[in-house]
């Protein structure tokens, strides 16, 4: 049983921040799409994967990527 399934989930909490945070990645990653940063509840994950896939990462270093965007 993967025990981080949800690891991560906190960055999707609050939808506004979602918004601010998705300008910030996209100003940083100018490859992401609005495509690849749609936020949809109950689908956290497949963002992660979408996200990661674009920029050629895994899921921990896409969250590692979001939680510097958090921090800044």
């Amino acid at each position: 049983m993967d025990t981080n399934q949800n690891k991560g989930d906190k960055f999707f909490k609050t939808p506004g921040a979602w918004i601010e945070q998705s300008k910030q990645l996209k100003e940083k990653f100018s490859t992401l799409t609005d495509h690849d940063l749609k936020l949809e509840e109950g689908k956290e994950r497949e963002m992660l994967e979408r996200i990661g896939n674009r920029l050629r990462k895994n899921r921990e270093e896409v969250l590692n990527i979001i939680k510097e965007i958090n921090l800044s």
